[in-house]
């Protein structure tokens, strides 16, 4: 089965039990500083999912794209990869479990065809403050899924949540048994010794979390799955991993060729080079501009392919074999991705600088090197070869490389436990910052949101019709609106700008919204990035007379309760693009 097929009857089951198609989005959240890429099916859909109406209704499909790095270091082995498509469904306060479940399971064993016995399933068991599922364990068994194939665990395997607040509750995880023997008696889905695979997640989200143990019930639960594509069409192949599919196997060969070696005999290095570069190329060929840096999405960007470089390096690969290989990315998704083939040069030459300058990084660890081992009298202590990595990129392997041809001993254990100890603190860190971007819709947030749609519509005023956004990031201190123009505002553009936006609070305006089409939109002179951006039907939010804009919400009732406005501060973003940054007092 051909990747766009297997896609499309996905799609097709969930539209024919009367679920909408919505479409891809960005791989950069929209007006999300918790998330710094688009990590699941449901980020998009957050205002929803906190109980905003959807235009196309409360079930709804679509593959999504996601990026994953809390896991990079799993990269190359069987079933991990950064990039993945997620295919999902949603309830937004229609069906629940049992529905979910017998979704689930007939498209898997009916559509599929995946024999009932290569399925084990994880129920939640209850603890102190909640009962076990038994709704959804009793929904696998009535199915015909046997009980000793239903695993029951606690909240750290079948509990979603934030941890700090917000919607949460129980899921159910459906896996395939790979008729591997069990490690041991303890073996189930939970064991990481490969026997289950993870395909499915349907998380219910029934509970509101209040402070650090309070919870509530929600007003309306709401149906979240996802299922890896990656994992279940390799299943569906009947590949024993995703890198034996054809969303690599053409990487891998051309791999092959470039470097003089076999696949088999360095599957890691050549599953983490194909996985690195392909999630790179669709950063770089996003909708939304993202480039390597060393902050936020850039450094993820920069990581990946000084990553991919290093280990093209180890196979004695030429320096342009990172472009030769994104081009094969480009080629297999450009169908499906139109974008990709439009931001081909783009995508390039962004490589192409980046090689460059991991070049001049690797220079200057190889002089830090000799500066570091010139007095250390045989012994290179783990804190100076865990700098040469984090600081420089320097890989530790060319660090031990260099150590044995200058007779230096350099403990790997000891910079494996820096490593482990810094990325503990990382995956702590990505956790909170991949959370999902649902805890950051307090009212604090919700009240900015509608003051950027204000601050558009008066820096277009101001400024001419043609000013546009070109991002927006807002947390519940500040906003950061970034918009398209050519210079510095000037003290009394600043002043205007600041004067419109708080008149318009002062009018005590009511904020409503409208369903309708793009065209209908368009007509309405509604703001908004059309072409294929939108779904058929939107929500349009207008701001008495002031403001038009296509928005997904949420926003507050009515401009009195934003209190005063005031822009902190104004600068350059990028050439032809200004930042302004605002508060409310």
């Amino acid at each position: 089965m051909k990747k766009n097929e297997m896609k499309r009857i996905y799609i097709d089951y969930f539209v024919n039990n009367g679920h909408k198609e919505i479409k891809n989005s960005s791989l950069i959240p929209d007006n999300d500083p918790s998330a710094l890429y688009t990590m699941a099916g449901m980020h998009p859909l957050t205002p929803y999912l906190l109980g905003e109406e959807h235009p196309l209704g409360q079930r709804l499909v679509n593959v999504q794209k996601c990026i994953r790095t809390c896991d990079i270091e799993e990269v190359g082995d069987d079933c991990h990869v950064t990039l993945l498509e997620m295919l999902g469904n949603w309830s937004l306060g229609d069906y629940f479990k049992e529905k979910s479940i017998e979704f689930s399971f007939k498209f898997l064993v009916d559509i599929l065809g995946i024999p009932v016995e290569r399925l084990a399933v994880t129920v939640f068991e209850g603890d102190a403050n909640f009962p076990k599922d038994s709704e959804s364990y009793n929904a696998w068994l009535s199915l015909g899924i046997k009980k000793e194939n239903i695993y029951s665990y606690g909240k750290k395997e079948n509990w979603w949540g934030l941890g700090y607040g917000g919607p949460c509750g129980t899921d159910t995880e459906i896996f395939y048994d790979n008729f591997k023997p069990k490690c041991s008696n303890e073996c189930g889905p939970a064991c990481s010794c490969g026997k289950y695979v993870e395909i499915w997640n349907n998380v219910f989200m029934e509970y509101n979390q209040v402070g650090d143990n309070s919870y509530e019930s929600l007003s309306q639960k709401n149906v979240d799955t996802g299922m890896g594509f990656e994992r279940i069409y390799a299943i569906v192949n009947n590949k024993s991993n995703l890198y034996e599919t054809d969303l690599f196997s053409d990487a891998i060969k051309k791999l092959e060729l470039l470097s003089g070696k076999n696949y088999e005999d360095n599957l890691k290095g050549f599953r983490i080079i194909v996985d690195h570069i392909r999630a790179a190329v669709f950063i770089l060929g996003d909708e939304n501009l993202v480039v390597p840096s060393n902050t936020e999405q850039g450094y993820i960007l920069r990581r990946l392919i000084r990553r991919s470089l290093r280990f093209l390096k180890k196979i004695e690969c030429s320096e342009d074999s990172i472009v030769i290989l994104s081009k094969v990315t480009i080629d297999n998704y450009k169908d499906e991705y139109p974008l990709l083939e439009i931001k081909r040069d783009f995508i390039v030459k962004s490589l192409e600088e980046e090689s460059r300058l991991f070049n001049k990084t690797l220079t200057k660890g190889l002089k830090e090197f000799n500066k570091m081992t010139l007095d250390c009298n045989g012994y290179l202590d783990s804190s100076l070869s865990f700098k040469l990595y984090d600081t420089f990129g320097f890989p530790i392997e060319m660090t031990m490389e260099l150590c044995m041809e200058n007779n230096i001993t350099v403990s790997i254990e000891e910079f494996n436990k820096r490593f482990e100890e810094h990325q503990d603190k990382s995956r702590l860190g990505a956790e909170k910052k991949f959370s999902g971007g649902m805890g950051n819709n307090d009212l604090n947030t919700i009240k900015l949101h509608t003051a950027t749609h204000l601050l558009q519509q008066a820096l277009r005023q101001v400024l001419g019709r043609d000013i546009c956004q070109k991002g927006s990031n807002i947390t519940s201190e500040r906003l950061r609106f970034d918009f398209s123009f050519d210079r510095k505002l000037t003290e009394e553009e600043i002043f205007r700008v600041e004067s419109l936006v708080n008149n318009q609070i002062n009018l005590k305006l009511d904020i409503n919204y409208e369903n309708m089409t793009v065209s209908e939109a368009m007509e309405k002179g509604a703001i908004g990035l059309f072409g294929d951006k939108y779904e058929d039907i939107i929500k349009v939010y207008s701001i008495g007379d002031f403001s038009c804009e296509i928005c997904g919400g949420p926003h507050v009732n009515n401009t009195s309760e934003l209190g005063k406005f005031k822009i902190i501060k104004e600068e350059s973003s990028s050439s032809g693009v200004r930042r302004i940054k605002a508060i409310l007092e």
